[in-house]
C-alpha cells in the first residue's frame, strides 16, 4: 500500500492505548497503523523520534471576532484558528450568538460567514440562545439536524445574555427533545449585579473589584440550580469555564448520583490566582474574565477534578482583548474592561506540564481530556479525537521534553500580552496536522487560511 504520508519511529498515544507505531495517511484520513510501515512513494516521511503521536487537540469554547463591550474579539478566525495550530489543537468549537429579537438561523449564518474563507483548521458553532420564544424553541430542532448540537445559556449578565430559571428549563427540555446539549455560564447574575453596584457606589473601581464582586459562593449556587433544572427536564447539561471548588463539589455530588452532568475548567484556573490581579496600576484588567480568578488553593482541587473525571475536560474560553485600546476602555471602572483571556495557543503545553509532569495523570488522560472527552461530548468522534483507521488525519507529533517559556513576543495570537508571561511549560507539538495536510512544523505555519472545514456534528449520546 502507498501512504501519501508515513509518521515513523513515534510512539501512538490515545485516551486508552500507547503503543509503538508508525502512522500511515492517504488523503485526509488515517489509512494504516503499523508496527513498520512501507515509505517507499511517500510524498512526507515525518521522524517522530522520542516524540507522541496524538490526535489534534480539540477546544470547545472559543469566542473569535465576537462583538463585547462595544468592542470586538482580538483575533479573528484566521488569527485564532492558525495560533491554536501553533499550539496543537486542529478543531474548535466557537459560538454564535443570538441576539435578542433574533432568528437562532440569523446568528449561525452570521458565525458561518466570519469563518467562511479565514479558518486554517476546522470548526463548529454551538448557538447562544439569548431569547427564547415558541419559533426559536422550534428551530432548536432544526439546527441539531443541520449539526449544531449543542446550545450556551447564560445564568449571568443581566439584560445582555441572563435568561430566567423558565426560560433555561424550556431550552433544556427542548434539548432533551433532540437529543441537544445545553452548556450553562453558571453565576448567579442577578446577586452579582447587586453587589457590583455596592462596590462602584463605594468607589471600589479597580480590576481586582471584578474578581472580589463575583463570589465563588455565586458561582456554586448556579451550578446547583443548572443541574437540578436540567435533572427535571431530563437533559444533560454542561458547566463551561468552572473555575472553583464550590461549583466543582456540585458538580461531584451531581455525577456521583449518577447525573448527566459535565464540566470543563480552563488552564486560568489551573496556573493563574487572585494573587495575579494584585499586579501594579491597571495591569490586573490583563485577567478580567469571567468567571474571575480565585484564590490560590483552587487550582489543585480543580487538577484533582481532572484525574478523577469530575471534571471532563480543558478548554479555554479564548477572548482575546489587546491591553492598550481594548482593556483601557475600563481604566476608571472595572466594569467596563472587555472580559477575556487569551489562551488558545498554549492549552495543550499547560495541561501536559501541570498535568503529566505534575504527576498528577498520564498521557493517556492527557489526550482524553484535551481531545477525546470533547470529539465524544461534542458529536464528533470517532471523525476527530483519535488516532485510529478512518479517523481524519488531525495528528501531532508531540515532543514530551520540549521546553519554553510563554511570552507574548513569540506567541501567535493578536494580542499585546500573554495571561502566561513567563511561564516555563514542557511537552509541545513539533508538527500538526489537519486532515491530513501539515499546517505547523519548524515553528512555521505551512497551512492555508480558508483551509478549515464547518464540521457538523452528531447529536448528544453521552461520553
Amino acid at each position: 500500500m502507498r501512504f501519501d504520508t508515513v509518521i515513523k519511529n513515534g510512539t501512538v498515544v490515545t485516551a486508552t492505548d500507547t503503543c509503538a507505531a508508525d502512522v500511515g495517511i492517504v488523503g485526509d484520513k488515517i489509512s494504516a497503523i503499523a508496527a513498520q510501515l512501507p515509505t517507499e512513494g511517500a510524498t512526507k516521511i515525518i521522524d517522530a523520534k522520542g516524540c507522541y503521536v496524538m490526535p489534534g487537540g480539540i477546544d470547545v469554547h472559543t469566542h473569535l471576532d465576537m462583538p463585547f463591550g462595544g468592542t470586538t474579539s482580538a483575533d479573528d478566525f484566521q488569527t485564532g484558528t492558525i495560533a491554536a495550530a501553533f499550539g496543537g489543537t486542529t478543531t474548535l468549537i466557537d459560538f454564535a450568538i443570538q441576539y435578542k429579537g433574533q432568528t437562532l438561523r440569523t446568528a449561525f449564518d452570521a458565525w458561518m460567514k466570519k469563518a467562511d474563507g479565514k479558518a486554517a483548521t476546522d470548526y463548529a458553532f454551538h448557538c447562544i440562545i439569548t431569547d427564547l420564544k415558541n419559533a426559536q424553541l422550534e428551530e432548536m430542532g432544526a439546527l441539531v439536524r443541520e449539526g449544531v448540537s449543542s446550545f450556551k445559556l447564560f445564568m449571568a449578565y443581566p439584560g445582555v445574555f441572563m435568561l430566567d430559571d423558565a426560560t433555561i428549563f424550556k431550552a433544556m427540555s427542548q434539548a432533551a427533545k433532540h437529543n441537544g446539549l445545553i452548556c450553562m455560564h453558571a453565576e448567579n447574575g442577578g446577586a452579582i449585579d447587586v453587589i457590583v453596584q455596592r462596590a462602584l457606589a463605594e468607589g471600589k473601581k479597580s480590576p481586582k473589584y471584578h474578581a472580589l464582586t463575583r463570589p465563588t459562593t455565586a458561582e456554586a449556587e448556579a451550578t446547583s440550580r443548572a443541574i437540578a433544572l436540567a435533572e427535571m427536564a431530563g437533559a444533560p447539561v454542561y458547566i463551561v469555564h468552572l473555575s472553583c471548588n464550590d461549583a466543582l463539589e456540585k458538580v461531584r455530588e451531581a455525577r456521583d448520583r449518577g447525573v448527566a452532568a459535565y464540566a470543563e475548567t480552563c488552564p486560568q484556573y489551573l496556573f493563574l490566582s487572585l494573587e495575579n490581579m494584585d499586579a501594579p496600576g491597571f495591569e490586573g484588567a490583563k485577567y478580567v474574565f469571567t468567571p474571575p480568578l480565585r484564590e490560590k488553593w483552587h487550582q489543585e482541587k480543580l487538577w484533582q477534578g481532572l484525574a478523577k473525571d469530575t471534571l471532563q475536560m480543558v478548554s479555554t474560553d479564548h477572548c482575546p482583548f489587546c491591553y492598550k485600546e481594548q482593556k483601557e476602555m475600563g481604566k476608571d471602572d472595572f466594569t467596563k474592561i472587555p472580559n477575556g483571556g487569551p489562551g488558545i495557543e498554549h492549552r495543550l503545553s499547560l495541561v501536559y506540564t501541570g498535568g503529566v509532569h505534575g504527576g498528577r495523570f498520564s498521557p493517556n488522560r492527557f489526550v482524553q481530556l484535551v481531545s477525546t472527552g470533547p470529539a465524544k461530548l461534542f458529536g464528533l468522534y470517532p471523525r476527530k479525537g483519535t488516532v485510529a483507521v478512518g479517523s481524519d488525519a488531525d495528528v501531532i507529533v508531540f515532543d514530551p521534553n520540549f521546553e519554553q517559556t510563554i511570552s507574548a513576543k513569540t506567541h501567535h495570537m493578536r494580542v499585546d500580552y500573554s495571561m502566561f508571561e513567563g511561564i516555563r511549560t514542557k511537552g509541545a507539538p513539533k508538527v500538526v496536522m489537519s486532515r491530513g495536510r501539515v499546517v505547523i512544523e519548524n515553528d512555521k505555519f505551512v497551512g492555508r487560511a480558508g483551509a478549515g472545514q464547518f464540521l457538523r456534528r452528531q447529536t448528544y449520546t453521552g461520553l
